[in-house]
């Protein structure tokens, strides 16, 4: 057996003789920094089962229907959590294999013994950093035993370790780590306006980092081969050789995170087209996969397993309100000043034209991956810190909605505390008949005009504010109006109960914030 501390960086699963096989991506840290594997196969999925009314009669339809071989699973078992802090008796069934779940699903529920399903929805690795308190970007201690080669792994890294896990991996530091980041961009020969992959080349790719390496990779360059200001270029012979300089600068620097600016929507598209056409993979993966593109929002998120890819352009929709969201106007509101730009659809003729023009391309090329990685160094901080909080992977958290965020920091901390998550609502037309209409509550009709002797103007958002001020949420809901006025000392626990708000309250507050930083909260 063996131990190794890793970052971090990604997870996924994969199917090996029908089984679900997690994958942990990290790094060992250290002088002699590598790449690492971890596999897991002991960890299955599962849902639970909320009986509509004796929990016996459930168990013994849902065996019955294992037995006429509708559904099947692999364990069946009564546990107690809590479903709105009320202690409440579930059936906790586990399957084979992730997709037995929503195959399964809808069988199960058509049952009349049962009333709902619940946390049928969280995606398998999702569950695997939930039950495992794992923290993406922070330190895991591992042990297992190190082979050489497994499936769906075909990287021709020397140094990846594959590691294969006895046991269920464990938080170490969660504190902030050194990442090793590289900005991108590219330049592309567009005469006829919008660039079209299948006939306008790639001309320039611009690569900066934190790591030493600063470089504009092009098939001209020659002209200033002797002007000390241009010492950036590394010139090429074409652009096949160019794509893969690209590549190897990822492989050989070792880079945890990769940053563009619209490289979800276009660079990556754009260079996996043109990569094809030169007969070339951007197998920059740890496992050597190549760039894969998942629905993320309203935009496919060009991922990489095991290497990070972060579009700056989505970060700063979500982050700052500005008129447009070029990188010029958000490189200038952060930093002040003026970055080089050169009229995207008059690159083809500084490109063409040569001299004092081409000498400018290339200066706003290189300008460029400067910019994204100096606009990166300020604000990917804070993905990181949301990441640590939120307890899902970089990539994904960067491309969160808030509310989403705010989700998985909750579904993580209903774990935590024992308490069953509930269901999203589906408001399809059906439910929304079956509900039927809200009353609402009174509002006068204000006088239009002005007002004299205004005591007091107050709008609060409702649910937030309530919560927080007045305790009132679905988990203190009173069904007997008997209990309607009860004092708080009527209750067992009311000598501790305030102190017991109070704590959870200074709790989660506390959770997200260093020791060592101060803050004040009002």
């Amino acid at each position: 057996m063996v131990r190794r501390n890793i970052v971090l960086l990604d997870i996924d699963y994969i199917t090996y003789e029908e089984k679900p096989v997690i994958r942990l991506f990290g790094k060992v840290k250290g002088e002699n920094s590598h790449d690492l594997i971890a596999l897991d196969d002991s960890f299955v999925p599962y849902l639970y089962v909320l009986p509509s009314g004796n929990i016996d009669k459930c168990v013994s339809d849902l065996k019955e229907l294992k037995e006429e071989e509708e559904i099947d699973f692999t364990v069946i078992e009564k546990v107690t959590k809590k479903d709105f802090q009320v202690p409440t008796e579930f059936i906790k069934l586990s399957f084979n294999h992730p997709q037995d779940v929503p195959k399964y699903r809808d069988k199960i529920w058509d049952l009349s013994s049962v009333k709902q399903l619940r946390e049928h929805d969280i995606p398998f690795y999702r569950r695997y950093l939930i039950d495992n308190a794992l923290v993406p970007m922070g330190e895991l201690e591992l042990e297992g035993e190190i082979i050489d080669s497994f499936e769906t792994i075909e990287s021709d890294n020397d140094s990846l370790e594959i590691l294969k896990l006895s046991k269920a991996p464990v938080t170490g530091n969660t504190d902030f780590q050194d990442f090793r980041m590289m900005s991108f961009d590219l330049e592309v020969r567009n005469p006829h306006g919008m660039p079209n992959p299948n006939e306008d080349e790639i001309i320039m790719i611009g690569i900066d980092s934190n790591v030493g390496v600063r470089k504009v990779i092009s098939t001209k360059g020659d002209e200033f081969e002797h002007d000390p200001e241009m010492y950036f270029i590394e010139k090429v012979d074409s652009e096949k050789e160019m794509i893969e300089s690209f590549i190897k600068t990822v492989k050989e620097n070792n880079i945890d995170i990769i940053i563009g600016y619209n490289s979800d929507v276009f660079d990556f598209p754009y260079l996996k087209d043109r990569a094809k056409i030169w007969g070339l993979d951007l197998d920059l993966g740890v496992d050597g996969s190549g760039v894969k593109f998942i629905r993320r929002g309203f935009n496919n998120a060009a991922t990489f397993k095991g290497l990070l890819h972060v579009d700056l352009y989505l970060v700063m929709r979500r982050y700052m309100s500005l008129d447009r969201y070029t990188l010029e106007r958000v490189y200038f509101e952060f930093f002040g000043e003026e970055k080089i730009d050169v009229p995207g659809d008059r690159i083809y003729e500084f490109w063409d034209n040569g001299g004092k023009e081409l000498k400018n391309l290339f200066k706003y090329s290189l300008d460029d991956v400067v910019s994204t990685l100096k606009i990166a160094q300020e604000t990917l901080p804070l993905n990181l810190e949301l990441t640590r909080i939120v307890g899902q992977p970089f990539v994904d958290v960067t491309r969160m909605a808030t509310g989403q965020q705010a989700e998985w920091y909750l579904v993580r901390k209903a774990y935590e505390v024992d308490e069953v998550v509930p269901n999203k609502p589906n408001m399809t037309m059906k439910n929304i008949k079956e509900r039927g209409s809200n009353s609402g509550g009174y509002v006068k009709e204000p006088e239009i005009g002005l007002h004299e002797n205004l005591v007091q103007f107050d709008f609060k958002s409702l649910y937030p504010t309530l919560i927080i001020s007045k305790n009132i949420s679905p988990d203190v809901l009173v069904k007997d109006n008997s209990s309607y006025n009860a004092k708080f000392e009527d209750f067992e626990d009311y000598e501790t109960g305030y102190d017991e708000i109070d704590n959870l309250k200074e709790e989660e507050i506390s959770s997200a914030i260093d020791d060592d930083e101060e803050y004040y909260i009002s």
